[in-house]
């Protein structure tokens, strides 16, 4: 842009004066002066006009600097964060706002996308944003969740800018963090949703003035926003409450800045109710009250509420029956009325046969509906009108199929109530063998009753619900649609199963489980190996053999710790035979019960026993039953994991089950037992010759060694060896014998092997 000539010539004649003025304070001009001093004084006069432009200069240097420092200062320090962006959305420039909202140094932020600071869920948001705004040239705006260096989101709003104008086309970015903002206008939309919940509330000032009240509190009191708005709360009282009442609410909302207790209010239509009445006070910072909130509960909903709360805790949802809770207590106002009276009473249990049957064919729909006819037939039944005995009865659903009735005011005389509990039970029989009509076409459904008789408190609620359940369970072991008393002598039966097994708990703690071993001999009657039997040494009842008390270990679970007291005994004996010459190539077998090698932890205790006992594995020898072989692929799998460790197999029991040929070559076994009752007579029965010779053969077939149990006579020794038999074992070679016995054995079994040799 040119200068206007009159403008330049203003400034330099403004300049010339400045410069004479200043040079005539240096070096005045005489009067008389020659052209040669004028020439200097002109320049001199130049001289100082440029002094004068350098120093206007610099003042309009430092105040630009000064006008840059104070926008640099703006820029870097403004409350939102500046980010210029190029066309690629690449960060090229960040004030330190911006560094501080991310967290990120600046020299790290720029040349980076900014996308890698959105999170991924916002980033396609993001990127059609972007596009939007490299298409206009004005302000666009937009709302997106940023991470920070900790990768912590906060949510941001983004004001941008495409400047294309320029030589270099940018977008600028303000972002600004706006998380507080959006937390708190959440805060205000839930406390809105809040006010407006189905409790009736008001908010009143200090001075008692209601300032606000939602739809509930119209609703539950009939009075509109418009009416009650500018009102007290005292519009609402009934005039149950007097002036104390009132003067403690307030002493107590002052101290404790709230109150909560029952109140009788009157609605618009006059009508006086009670409800519960919150009142909270809201304070500021300096714990001065601003406002009081009231929040009011219809105790008649509550009441109806307890009532449908007592139903579900003491009825059966499905038959609307008492149920289990409420018949405890129901029996134990028998057992009352019975102390007080002399009279018996009987407690009853009624299960339908096959009712899992039902279910599993019919489905629950189905089962559900015979149920609900099963509780109305009981029901009509023991209705009070009924003559029975003159009894009053209440009936119950324990769960399941399962019911219950308890009889009271029987007669004093346990014979003549017995009589009259079977009397009511067969009624009851009779009611419920009638058909059910189903979808599915009528149904005959039978019924089993166990029933016991109770005098007075001589037992608890908890020994008679035993003793009927039990006598339940005798109907249904006796084939169902039976009725059974209890009788005594169960309960004894019972008392002692529970003292052997505690009996049996205490064994394994008072070492008094121990092996008797049996010998195994090849075909030169020299011991190979024995089998580990397992005895109880019984404090009262002697040595007991595993018949007698393994069927108990194995319903109460005490097999488990028995079969692991089996494993690591049998290693531990292993190792100690090792020290003698005459034992330490013996191989042991030990018989391992199916719920013992089934459970998970199997393979890690059969391990454990080896590495703690430090025997050698391939000594040790572990006889599977048949009964294993009913989930022959993880038996299968199971055994490899042992045989791995260097553990043999051999299957015990052979020829007993259908299916034994099936499965034998599946096995990985090393040895086949033949069954003593494979071996009945086999001399005097052809057809027992074939099946063992057929077995031997079929082992020989799979590479299977064969190991013959229950020799007792030379005549069958002599028939195995004949056919192929290579080990033995039977009353004919030993009989079981404790440790210190079989020692003895062996040393003459040793002794004899050296005769033998010598001669």
């Amino acid at each position: 842009m040119t200068q206007n000539p009159k403008n330049t010539d203003n400034i330099q004649e403004r300049l010339r004066a400045a410069a004479e003025e200043r040079l005539s304070q240096i070096s005045p001009v005489e009067e008389a002066h020659y052209s040669s001093q004028k020439l200097l004084h002109e320049l001199q006069v130049y001289q100082i006009e440029l002094e004068i432009q350098n120093e206007e200069l610099r003042r309009s240097q430092v105040a630009l600097e000064e006008s840059r420092d104070r926008y640099l200062d703006l820029y870097e320090f403004a409350p939102v964060g500046y980010i210029t962006l190029s066309l690629d959305g690449l960060i090229k420039e960040v004030n330190l706002t911006g560094v501080s909202l991310f967290g990120v140094e600046r020299k790290q932020m720029v040349r980076r996308r900014f996308s890698s600071f959105v999170v991924l869920e916002d980033r396609d948001r993001w990127y059609r944003q972007f596009l939007n705004i490299l298409k206009q040239e004005k302000k666009q705006s937009c709302e997106l969740r940023l991470i920070r260096s900790n990768q912590s989101p906060f949510q941001a709003s983004l004001d941008c800018l495409n400047l294309s104008d320029g030589p270099a086309p940018v977008v600028r970015v303000a972002v600004t963090d706006i998380t507080d903002q959006k937390r708190a206008s959440e805060d205000l939309r839930i406390a809105a949703i809040a006010f407006e919940s189905q409790e009736a509330m008001i908010v009143v000032d200090p001075q008692g003035n209601i300032l606000r009240v939602n739809r509930a509190f119209s609703q539950l009191t009939g009075y509109s926003t418009e009416e009650i708005i500018g009102r007290t709360p005292m519009l609402l009282q009934s005039g149950r409450h007097d002036q104390s009442f009132f003067l403690r609410q307030q002493i107590e909302l002052r101290e404790k800045k709230v109150w909560q207790g029952e109140m009788w209010n009157r609605r618009k239509n006059g009508k006086v109710y009670a409800e519960w009445v919150t009142i909270s006070a809201v304070t500021d910072i300096e714990d001065q009250v601003t406002h009081y909130v009231y929040t009011f509960s219809d105790i008649s909903k509550n009441r109806e509420a307890e009532a449908e709360i007592h139903r579900l805790a003491y009825y059966d949802a499905l038959t609307q029956l008492p149920n289990r809770r409420m018949v405890l207590d129901r029996i134990e106002q028998a057992l009352a009325m019975s102390s007080r009276n002399g009279s018996y009473g009987a407690l009853m249990f009624l299960d339908l046969d096959n009712f899992k049957t039902l279910n599993d064919t019919q489905g629950h729909d189905i089962g559900d509906q015979v149920l609900v006819e099963v509780a109305q037939r009981l029901h009509n039944t023991l209705r009070e009108s009924d003559t029975v005995s003159r009894t009053g009865s209440t009936i119950s659903r324990l769960g399941g199929d399962e019911f219950v009735v308890v009889l009271e005011n029987l007669s004093d005389q346990d014979t003549e109530a017995a009589i009259q509990a079977r009397h009511v039970a067969e009624k009851l029989h009779e009611a419920l063998s009638h058909p059910y009509s189903l979808p599915s076409g009528e149904l005959l459904c039978t019924t089993s009753f166990g029933i016991t008789l109770f005098h007075k408190r001589e037992l608890s609620v908890h020994k008679l619900l035993k003793q009927a359940d039990l006598s339940l369970y005798q109907a249904k072991k006796s084939g169902g649609n039976a009725l059974h008393f209890f009788n005594p002598s169960m309960q004894a039966a019972i008392d002692r199963r529970k003292a052997q097994e505690k009996t049996l708990s205490e064994a394994l703690a008072q070492n008094q489980l121990k092996f008797y071993y049996q010998a195994l001999t090849d075909n030169r009657q020299r011991v190979i190996g024995a089998e580990a039997l397992l005895r109880w040494s019984h404090p009262d009842m002697g040595l007991l053999t595993p018949k007698s008390f393994l069927p108990l270990a194995e319903e109460t679970g005490l097999i488990m710790p028995i079969s692991q007291w089996v494993l690591e005994s049998a290693c531990t004996q292993i190792k100690n035979w090792e020290s003698k010459k005459n034992s330490r190539h013996l191989r042991l077998s030990i018989n391992i019960s199916s719920r013992q090698f089934c459970h998970p932890g199997f393979v890690a205790a059969v391990k454990n026993a080896i590495t703690r006992s430090g025997t050698d594995p391939s000594r040790l020898v572990i006889d599977l039953r048949e009964e294993l072989v009913n989930n022959l692929e993880k038996t299968i799998s199971i055994m490899h994991d042992i045989k791995e460790l260097g553990i043999s197999f051999s299957l015990d029991g052979f020829g007993t089950g259908l299916s034994s040929l099936s499965y034998l070559r599946k096995l990985p076994i090393d040895r086949l037992n033949i069954d003593a009752s494979v071996l009945q007579n086999p001399l005097l029965d052809p057809a027992n010759s074939v099946i063992v010779a057929s077995i031997i053969n079929i082992a020989e077939i799979l590479g299977l060694g064969i190991t013959a149990h229950g020799i007792e006579t030379e005549e069958q020794m002599d028939f195995f060896m004949e056919h192929g038999c290579n080990a033995y074992q039977g009353f004919l070679i030993s009989h079981p014998l404790p440790l210190e016995e079989f020692d003895q054995f062996l040393d003459l079994k040793t002794a004899q092997e050296s005769i033998n040799q010598n001669n």
